[in-house]
């Protein structure tokens, strides 16, 4: 990074966005309250029409957007996308910090902090964890990972965008709690769905089922947290106590799961894989412990 050229901005508070899909926009109108200056950038250029409104301020190219401000966030498809943009203007991130807020895989985020170092920026990965109308809310919250040092010099920029949660520095730790976090909940979007559609055949309106299914969904944390005082602690100990819910017992709704579903002529494809869990479990003679013994196998699906 060109210290000197960075100290010759470190009171400037303006910010970059590139990226105005509704979270950048909602990103963008959060820093402008903040108090932020605000250089905005799109590929359809409409899109940034309303921040611009609110005070944000457009520029022409990626090269303009990214040497607007020493802090650069990206919001964008995929880490492709910030080659794409970026990629006809290397020198543009040189003694800039880049913020990928966009959605990829750990190994590709990892990729993408060498190529920004490559080119003398600071970069960091992070994973907005809540939907962009709850962006700068009490209840948002962004993961970080890279260099804690990149993360301290620009907390009082980032900070309204919600609370941020340091995980490391592998750049790629943001990127994989964000993944792991959205499998849990897009698994439990299909539930929810899955379970709707099959009270849905037996005549059951969606208004009349969600309520009851959300409180459901809502309950399982409880459930989880009551069973154990440190939640995981017992699975990184290798510990599966088969004095509650076991392997078999879980398999066995499974399969009910499965037959009901169809019965019904519903697709398949989750009951099925849920089910493949605990069998599999089964299978290698784990029946007596505790449900969380399907780990085993989606570690090892060998």
């Amino acid at each position: 990074m060109n210290e000197r050229e960075n100290s010759t901005r470190k009171d400037d508070r303006s910010v970059t966005v590139i990226g105005l899909g509704p979270m950048g926009q909602a990103m963008t109108r959060t820093l402008l309250a903040a108090g932020h200056p605000v250089t905005v950038w799109n590929r359809t250029a409409a899109r940034a029409d309303g921040v611009v409104a609110g005070g944000a301020t457009p520029a022409a190219t990626p090269k303009e957007a990214a040497e607007a401000s020493d802090l650069v966030i990206l919001s964008l498809t995929d880490y492709g996308a910030m080659y794409d943009i970026l990629g006809g203007a290397t020198s543009s991130p040189a003694g800039r910090t880049l913020v990928n807020l966009s959605s990829d895989t750990p190994d590709r985020s990892r990729e993408a902090a060498a190529w920004a170092e490559g080119h003398g920026a600071a970069f960091l990965t992070g994973g907005v964890m809540v939907p962009a109308p709850m962006v700068g809310t009490e209840a948002a919250f962004v993961y970080y990972s890279g260099r804690e040092r990149v993360l301290e010099s620009h907390r009082a920029a980032l900070a309204p965008l919600g609370t941020p949660k340091y995980l490391g520095e592998d750049p790629g730790l943001a990127q994989m709690m964000y993944q792991a976090q959205l499998a849990v909940f897009l698994t439990t979007l299909s539930g929810l769905m899955q379970a709707t559609a099959m009270l849905g055949s037996a005549g059951m309106k969606a208004r009349e089922a969600l309520p009851e299914l959300l409180a459901s969904a809502d309950s399982v944390g409880d459930i989880l947290r009551a069973g154990e005082e440190n939640p995981g602690s017992a699975l990184d100990d290798g510990d599966h106590p088969g004095d509650l819910s076991t392997v078999t017992m879980m398999g066995a709704t499974s399969d009910h799961i499965v037959e009901t579903s169809r019965s019904l002529g519903l697709d398949l494809t989750l009951p099925l894989a849920v089910q493949g869990h605990y069998r599999r479990a089964i299978e290698n003679g784990h029946g007596g412990d505790n449900w969380t013994r399907i780990i085993d196998s989606i570690r090892d699906p060998r």
